[in-house]
């Protein structure tokens, strides 16, 4: 698995980069909404770690562009900036 993010320095953007392996995939329900449930993607790199946390609503949208095919993917890809 190779993991790449940005985080913002004093002066500007610094970009990390790592590889490692999925170590654990938890799934947290909320059985009073289940708006709320959440799927954490534990990573362990050689240097790093961390979690990532999906929504359902957001792993069916990425399952929804894989099931268009290839091609299609490219074509709803957008671009995101952040600031802090």
């Amino acid at each position: 698995m190779r993991i790449k993010t940005k985080k913002q320095d004093q002066k500007d953007i610094v970009r990390l980069e790592t590889y490692g392996g999925l170590k654990e995939v938890i799934v947290k329900e909320d059985i009073f909404n289940s708006k709320g449930n959440l799927v954490e993607l534990c990573f362990r790199g050689e240097n790093s770690s961390g979690i990532v946390e999906l929504t359902a609503d957001e792993i069916e949208r990425i399952n929804a562009e894989f099931q268009k095919g290839r091609k299609q993917i490219s074509k709803n890809v957008k671009v995101m900036k952040f600031k802090k």
